[in-house]
Order: structure tokens, then C-alpha cells, then sequence
């Protein structure tokens, strides 16, 4: 029997259909689980200000999020010219032999100012997925957007609103306003964060070690977290 494989997109939908059947049999476990399930709840935003996220589907019932992986491993090469993956495999030395590890970071975000990221470990690629996914929700934060450019007069929230830095370990990130039609000035693995987070436009400069996925995408995040502070 032959089976066939599914595309992205039929992946996708196969997904979102999993998560709705999952929030239709959730039982809460937690208050907050309970008052958002019985609707007395709706605003995410009250959520993430005076309650601790202990369950993700809370933040199911609460917006629409979407989810994407970051490349941060690399499958084996000539010459460590491997093609960049979802996974990153560690190994771990007994006598029992070797014992693998696999690592995988998600990004969960509405488009509207709520992004979050995640790392699950497993010694199985899709249990560390699903960790990762469910990390992800649990750590979404509220950012701030607007329009700082001086190159434009709109009102409209695309981009940030004034010049926001972050730092993690040797990775840096600068994000800078841009103006409307600029689009996103960064690399590939931190475009997927800013465009779950709802910004359009951004400039940006990154200096360190920036092969390091994981350091610079938790920089993207520390500099969008800065947003709120004025």
C-alpha cells in the first residue's frame, strides 16, 4: 500500500484540526483554565498582565495563534555543508552506548502583538516539537507596535515604535522603525518571529555569533520585550 505524502499546507490544516478537537475535550486543571473554559475571561491581555500561564490552551481559547519552527540544527554534509533543519541532535556518551537528544524551537504569535518562543527537548523529534510548541504558548508576551519612522507620518501599527536593543549571550540584535513598504530588513529565522508578532517593517543590525539560532532569536525577542518599557 502506497501511502501519500502530504504537502505543508495539508500538514498545516491536518494541525489546526488536532488542536480544535484537543480544545473541545479540555478539561482545565487550573483556575485560570476554568474561568477562561466557562467564558468569564476573553481578554488576553488581562491574562498575560495578572495571571501565571500554566496550561496552553488557554491560550487557544484566548486568540487565534499561529506557529512556526526555527532552522537551528543541521543534517550531516560533506565538509559541514549540511542543509539547515528543524532539529538540532546532541549525543550523550554511556556505556550503554550513545544516547541522543533532540532539540527543537518553536515561535507562537496572532499577528497582533503576541509572540512567544519555546525549546523542548526529547529523545524523539516530534515529542520535542510538541514541547516546544506548548512552551511557546505558555511564554507569550504582549509587545508594543507603532510607527517611529521619521520617513513616515502614518499612525498605522507596522513597524516599532522608537529603536529597541537585545542581548543573548555573544548574540546582539538592533531593531530600527522603517517606514511602510520597507519590509523586513533581518535574517530569515528572526523575519518568522517579527511577522508572528504583527510588524511589517523593521531595519535591523545583529553583531555577534548570529549562526547561533537559538542566542539570536532570544535576542529578537528580548529587544521586542523592550518595546513596552516607555
Amino acid at each position: 500500500m502506497i501511502r501519500k505524502r502530504l504537502t505543508e499546507e495539508e500538514r498545516e490544516m491536518k494541525r489546526a484540526e488536532d488542536e480544535k478537537e484537543k480544545l473541545k475535550s479540555w478539561k482545565p486543571k487550573t483556575k485560570l483554565g476554568l474561568l477562561v473554559k466557562e467564558g468569564k475571561i476573553k481578554n488576553i491581555d488581562e491574562v498575560i498582565e495578572n495571571y501565571k500561564i500554566l496550561e496552553s490552551e488557554i491560550i487557544d481559547s484566548l486568540i487565534d495563534v499561529k506557529t512556526e519552527l526555527l532552522n537551528i540544527g543541521q543534517s550531516k554534509g560533506k565538509f559541514g555543508g549540511g542543509k539547515r533543519r528543524i532539529w538540532r541532535q546532541t549525543q550523550k556518551k554511556t556505556a550503554e552506548g550513545n544516547i541522543p537528544t533532540f532539540t527543537c524551537l518553536a515561535v507562537s504569535g496572532d499577528n497582533n502583538g503576541h509572540i512567544g518562543i519555546g525549546l523542548g527537548h526529547a529523545k524523539e523529534t516530534l515529542p520535542s516539537r510538541e514541547k516546544a510548541i506548548r512552551k511557546a504558548k505558555l511564554n507569550i508576551i504582549k509587545i508594543k507596535r507603532g510607527c517611529g519612522s521619521f520617513d513616515c507620518s502614518c499612525n498605522e501599527p507596522h513597524s516599532i515604535p522608537f529603536k529597541v536593543k537585545g542581548k543573548c549571550a555573544s548574540s546582539r540584535v538592533t531593531l530600527i522603525p522603517a517606514p511602510q513598504g520597507t519590509g523586513l530588513v533581518i535574517g530569515d529565522e528572526c523575519k518568522k518571529i517579527l511577522r508572528l508578532a504583527g510588524i511589517k517593517d523593521v531595519y535591523s543590525k545583529t553583531f555577534g555569533k548570529t549562526r547561533t539560532t537559538i542566542n539570536l532569536a532570544k535576542a529578537c525577542l528580548y529587544a521586542l520585550e523592550k518595546t513596552n518599557k516607555k
